[in-house]
């Protein structure tokens, strides 16, 4: 992936080092469950989170906090500034005007407005304050333990978080936490699915512009991101951890599906052919 050289958001919170503890359980989450949940990224986790206290210093800005320039985090706030601009030209033909989230990076547990978050849970977005979160070590993990190498199967994971962003602009996000409390679990189950596979197109989307407008693809780009949305499919994933598959508990679609999904933005560019709502087959 062609990214030196380009330029880089602004939007980068650098968190790494603040240290935070989980503060007294309320009507608790089982460990079971969090340990499931902890196997997927881009989940609301104002679903799961707890609240914390922090004990070390507080959260700073990024106009307060300079975020350290080793070649990782450079990375990430070059991909974040691709899709800046990306959403900006996106949203203006549509006639609306694109909000820039925040990018925080953490190590080892971070609090944000939706509570209290591990590394261990993977990236995540959280629409109460607008941020998405990332633990870099989740890297070596897409690495080593999905099997998913490259730097634009990383740009994917990014892209993904910034498509639940895009959601939470659109409404969309609202809508369907309020559809999902008045749903059974297994069909709460099913609208998260449809959540995640848009966030999958979105992030296709953004690749189509960034290549198309910017060339940054080199041979073997997309088959990294093709790979990595494989490698994290509910399917995929419960058969490694259970040995089982059990359809009804998909949150996030299956690796075709997901798969499916992020060509279905690349191939088209078009935010408007990732209606996975009203889609008869996903």
């Amino acid at each position: 992936m062609r990214w030196q050289n380009q330029r880089r958001s602004e939007n980068v919170e650098d968190r790494r080092g603040v240290t935070v503890k989980r503060g007294i359980a309320g009507a608790g989450i089982g460990t079971v469950i969090l340990v499931l949940l902890s196997l997927y990224f881009g989940i609301d986790p104002s679903v799961v989170l707890q609240q914390v206290q922090e004990t070390g210093p507080p959260p700073v800005s990024q106009q307060e906090q300079t975020v350290r320039q080793d070649p990782t985090s450079q990375f990430v706030s070059v991909v974040l500034a691709d899709t800046e601009t990306t959403w900006h030209e996106i949203f203006r033909r549509s006639g609306r005007t694109y909000e820039e989230p925040k990018l925080v990076l953490f190590s080892g547990a971070v609090q944000s407005a939706c509570g209290f978050a591990q590394a261990a849970m993977g990236p995540f977005y959280c629409p109460g304050d607008r941020k998405v979160y990332i633990d870099l070590s989740f890297f070596e993990d897409m690495k080593n333990r999905f099997q998913a190498p490259g730097d634009f199967a990383q740009a994917y994971v990014i892209a993904h978080e910034v498509g639940h962003h895009v959601q939470n602009l659109l409404g969309i996000t609202d809508q369907t936490q309020r559809a999902m409390q008045q749903m059974s679990k297994v069909e709460a189950n099913q609208l998260s699915v449809r959540v995640e596979l848009q966030a999958d197109c979105f992030a296709g989307v953004w690749g189509c512009h960034a290549d198309k407008v910017r060339n940054i693809l080199e041979s073997g780009d997309l088959e990294e991101a093709l790979g990595a949305a494989s490698a994290i499919g509910d399917d995929r994933i419960m058969k490694q951890t259970r040995g089982t598959i059990v359809p009804d508990a998909f949150t996030h679609g299956t690796s075709e599906q997901r798969v499916r999904w992020f060509k279905r933005g690349f191939e088209s560019g078009d935010p408007g052919q990732c209606d996975a709502f009203n889609a008869k087959y996903l």
